[in-house]
């Protein structure tokens, strides 16, 4: 039986003059398709409750072992948090962006945790992996 998750997920990208509203959009919504993204002055603000899209891009890329560390960096209590790049999100991928901002300014996600806890839904969002292969708890 697989576990029920309780979240909410915070995202809050900048748009600069420089930057088309809707392209800034289209790379949150490539990320977390179910946003409902917000204006607010000076960038876009959305909240869901799934991260179902951003696992199996995770996945897709291989990239699990990063997300882990990135996200267990973060962790405070139940909540953790992370920035990704807008451009590479804008073409449908995942790259955390680590060090210093970009000049356009990354998306920065937060995740609060209500059920069952932070560490299971990091396992669940980027699975442990051996080999770089996806092993769950159970297969231990």
């Amino acid at each position: 039986m697989s576990a029920v998750y309780s979240v909410d997920v915070r995202i809050e990208a900048p748009v600069n003059d420089t930057e088309v509203t809707d392209r800034v959009a289209d790379a949150v919504r490539n990320l977390f398709p179910e946003a409902d993204l917000d204006h607010r002055q000076g960038g876009l603000v959305a909240e869901v409750h799934a991260m179902e899209e951003f696992s199996e891009l995770l996945h897709r890329a291989e990239i699990l072992d990063t997300a882990r560390s990135v996200f267990f960096d973060s962790l405070e209590g139940d909540t953790f948090a992370f920035d990704v790049k807008k451009q590479a999100a804008f073409e449908g991928r995942v790259n955390f962006a680590v060090g210093d901002p970009s000049e356009l300014g990354d998306i920065h996600v937060t995740v609060t945790v209500r059920e069952p806890d932070a560490e299971a839904y990091i396992d669940y969002v980027a699975p442990p992996t051996e080999d770089g292969t996806p092993v769950s708890p159970s297969d231990k």
